[in-house]
This record gives structure tokens, sequence and C-alpha cells, in this order.
């Protein structure tokens, strides 16, 4: 049942920890809280700052050290096609992650006790617990739900479901009706029921599941069907820069609902945050329409030496003649299977970040929503920079003649064991909220690379099949994003103090054993089963 609250500054402050509620009660702050706030602020800008001007170097290093590495125009059309996909994929995550920073403000914070320690160190007055002072004269109300932990780990993870059963599917219509058409009505889709999130929650929490439960359809579908275009449009020497760039457009939805989540439920109240970004994602669906064509041949705007560069580079990988799914050869296959369950493990360690970035910092540091959400928000600003350097690390490491299968397995390294090692190490610095950040931030930025490893591995082994696979292991790879919040969930109700340890040491041997089977199992040459077969006809 939801009960309406009026949002206004006080002194007594209630905050969100674990998905259990905690009220206390922080006395008036003297002397420089707003000037600690603006230091804190200013070295988070100095950091943003200077990873841009790290990627501005590396773009000029990269172009002038070695001239068969160039960066290609940004104005050509595959380009443009991989911008869009970016902003689709923007739009999808965002729409799907925002209930993340929005529980805080949701759920009834005063029904029970905290158990949870506070930390040891010093932590900087403007980052701990009162509100911004742009609300001091706004009056809000906003409904609130007494939702236990259990119920959030649900509403968590009911979105997922749809997106772990579609994703496949989703790579198949695409292969079949198009991209374009599968991928914006997907996007329509899913705009739309983000609109209506809010009016489902004050319905009851059965319509909230059932809403979320549809949106993760639609999702699945939009995420799975996209991957067709690179089918066609990427060529081989320029798949991971591309595929880099589309999929890179995820993290930095992230990004923005953490930044500018916490800021707009406080501001304005957590309805607004699903209505703004639905309005969002109903522009983004018309730019899709409008921009996206299936095929350089079939696209209007596409310049003549663009279009034959890229038929003629996938000429050789497939033709137009239809063939049947060796699905036996498909199930047999150790190369793919490898991919699928790393793929998995890896996806594991992401949407723990994703879900629970937040929710770690606020059961450290007792932050408020606003600030909870800028310092969650920097891990995912720095994984979106490196991840678009990962798909010109690997096109530059085969410019220099590595082996494909060489650069998939050292991206994928790089993208899952250094994160994986920082998140164990998390509880051992909890004390300071400086390396607990650090540490979040690094495992979060290395995380992307194998955007740029074991996700486009599909491409190499079977581009005939490409999206249904790409599709499909992400799909199964999705699973975890149910799985996580069940498991985080039972280690964070049982024990309080170890639950995030134990939690974390799990994560790490999961993520461990899915790299280990790809590493040994892992191919970058057409399988037999993915090559054309001449048909002999009587």
């Amino acid at each position: 049942m939801a009960t309406v609250v009026e949002l206004s500054p006080t002194s007594e402050q209630c905050e969100f920890v674990l998905g259990l509620p905690v009220n206390k009660k922080t006395p008036p702050r003297k002397g420089h809280r707003g000037q600690a706030l603006g230091k804190v602020e200013e070295d988070i800008i100095s950091l943003l700052c200077s990873l841009l001007f790290l990627l501005r170097v590396h773009y000029r290093f990269s172009a002038f050290e070695d001239p068969k590495f160039t960066i290609p125009s940004l104005c050509s059309m595959r380009y443009s096609i991989a911008f869009i996909a970016h902003i689709c994929n923007f739009t999808l995550i965002a729409q799907n992650s925002i209930i993340s920073i929005t529980m805080v403000a949701m759920v009834n914070n005063t029904d029970q006790p905290s158990h949870l320690n506070s930390s040891t160190e010093w932590f900087p007055d403007g980052l701990n617990g009162d509100q911004h002072e742009a609300s001091k004269h706004l009056s809000i109300k906003a409904p609130v739900y007494n939702w236990s932990p259990q119920t959030q780990g649900i509403i968590f993870s009911s979105v997922q479901y749809g997106m772990m059963l579609m994703q496949g599917p989703g790579g198949y219509l695409a292969g079949k009706l198009g991209t374009k058409k599968v991928v914006g009505i997907a996007l329509l889709g899913s705009s739309l029921l983000t609109l209506c999130i809010p009016l489902a929650a004050n319905l009851g929490l059965a319509f909230l599941l059932a809403t979320r439960a549809v949106q993760g359809l639609t999702q699945g579908a939009g995420y799975g069907g996209q991957f067709a275009l690179w089918q066609k449009w990427a060529p081989p020497n320029e798949r991971s820069r591309l595929c880099s760039i589309a999929m890179s457009g995820m993290i930095l939805g992230i990004f923005a609902v953490l930044l500018v989540g916490g800021i707009i439920s406080e501001a304005l109240g957590w309805p607004f945050v699903f209505y703004i970004f639905g309005s969002i994602g109903v522009v983004c669906c018309l730019l899709w329409l409008i921009l996206v064509y299936d095929d350089p041949v079939s696209h209007p705007w596409i310049s003549s030496p663009e279009k034959e560069y890229i038929l003629s580079s996938l000429d050789q990988q497939f033709n137009s003649e239809e063939q049947p799914l060796p699905i036996k050869a498909m199930l047999k296959s150790l190369p793919l299977w490898s991919m699928c369950l790393c793929s998995m493990t890896h996806q594991w360690l992401v949407n723990t970040l994703i879900i629970y970035t937040p929710t770690y910092i606020s059961s450290v540091f007792k932050v408020n929503i606003r600030d909870n959400g800028l310092l969650s928000s920097l891990p995912f600003f720095v994984a979106w920079v490196i991840g678009i350097l990962g798909g010109l690390l690997a096109d530059f490491l085969l410019s220099k003649n590595f082996r494909l299968i060489t650069v998939r397995k050292i991206i994928t390294i790089l993208g899952n064991t250094p994160p994986a090692a920082l998140v164990v190490a998390l509880p051992y610095v909890q004390s300071s909220y400086i390396a607990t950040t650090t540490f979040l931030t690094l495992s979060c930025g290395l995380s992307p690379l194998c955007q740029s490893g074991v996700y486009i591995n599909a491409l190499d082994i079977a581009p005939r099949y490409a999206s249904l696979l790409m599709g499909t292991s992400r799909g199964l790879a999705h699973s975890s994003a149910v799985m996580v919040p069940i498991v985080a969930g039972f280690f964070l109700n049982q024990d309080s103090e170890f639950g995030w340890r134990n939690f974390f040491f799990v994560l790490f041997a999961i993520n461990l054993f899915g790299l280990i089977i790809y590493l040994v199992f892992a191919k970058a040459d057409i399988q037999e089963w993915a090559r054309e077969r001449k048909l002999t006809r009587l």
C-alpha cells in the first residue's frame, strides 16, 4: 500500500542501506559543509577532464604512430550507424536501470532499524547526510512503499526474465524481418512502458512486476536485434571499434541514470525520472526509424566508395543464399559454449556493479540519494571511455599482426580478472571512501574491455549466424541478472558484517571459472558448420 510523504528538507534523514531502512538523525552541520562538497566535486570534475584529455591524446598517438592504424572518418555512414546504436543502447539500459537509483526514494525508510556499522573514516560533510541546497524551498509529494529487501530483489530481477528470453529470438527476428523494424518497435515499447511504471507501482506490486516483465521482453528484443547490423555493416578489421562504440552506449546510460537520477528524484520526485527517460526513448525511436537501414545496399545516403568497401570486405564471408540452421553442430561446438559461459560469468560481475553500486555506497558511507548518484556514476563514466578505447586497442593489436584469437583472449582477460579482484578487495578498504571509490572506478572501468573480446567472438566463428548467436549468448548471459539479486539477498540478509565479503568471493570464483573455460576452448576462425555449403541441384 503506497503512502504519500512530503519530501521537504529536515534535519532528520532517512537512508537506504542494503534495502534495509535506516532512520538517522543528523545534527545541523556547522563550518564548511559547502566548501567540503565543493572540493569533492572539483576533484571529480578534474578527473573527468583528465580522462577526456587522455582520450584526445590516444587518438592523436594512434593515428600518427602507425600509418596502418588510422582513425576512420567519423562522418562515414557505418560510424553514424554505430553512433545511433550507441544512443539506442543508452536509452534501453537507462530505462532498465532507473529503478536501481529510484529505489532509494521509493521505499519506506522508517520501518526497520539498521544493524550495519558505519564507516570509521572521516567523510566530507557535503557527502554525508544533508539534503541538496536547491531543494530547500521545494515541497514535493511522492508515494513510498513498504517493500522488504526480498521484495526489492524481486522487483530488480523482474525485468531481467524477459531480457534473458528475448535476446536470442530478437536476433533471429532481426535476421528475418530486419534490424530497423525489430529494434525500432522494441525501443518504442520499452519507452511507453517506462512512462507507465509510476502508475503501475501505485496500482500495486503485481501491476509493477507485470509491467517490468513485459518491458524486459521489449528490451531483450532490442538488445538481441541490433547485432544483425554488424553482419552487414562492419568490415572485419573494424568490428572491434564499431561494436565497442555501439555497446558503450549501455555504460553511458547507466552513468546518466546514476548521475541525474538522484538529482531528479530529490528535486521533482522519483516518478519524474521515469517520465523523463521514457520521453527520451520515444524521441530516440523516431531517430532510429528515420536514420537506420538494415544494410549498405538499402541506405539512401551512403557514398558509393564506402558501400563498395563494406560489401567487398564482407564478400568472402557470406552470400545471399539461404542455408538451413546447423543446430546440432552448434550444440556440439565447444568454442560456442565457452563464449556463452564466459559471457554469462562476466555479466555476473557487470550486473553486480550495475545493481549494487548505489546500495554498497549507501551502506558504507550513509550518503543521501543525490550524492550517492554522484559517487555511483563516476565508475561508469570511466567505463564508457575505456569501453571505446578497448575497441581501438583490439584493432590496433590486429594491425600489429597479432593473431585474432590472441587479441580476443587478451582483451577478455583484462576485462575479467582485474575487475573481479578489485571487487573482492572492497570490504577490506571500506574504512576509506577514497580507496573504495578508486577500486569501484577501476573495476567498473576495466570490465567493458570484454566488449571487444568475448562478446563479439560470434562474428569471428560464425559471421553468417552472428545475430542469432550473439543474441542467444547475451540472453544466456543475462540469466546472471536474475540470479545476482537472489544470491546477494541471501548473503546480505544472513550476515550484515560478512555478507558483502562472501558475496564478492562467490563473484570472483564464478568469473574465474568462466574465463578459464574460454581461454581453453575459444577459437576465432570460422567454424566448419558456419561455412558456406555448396548445394548440388539435379
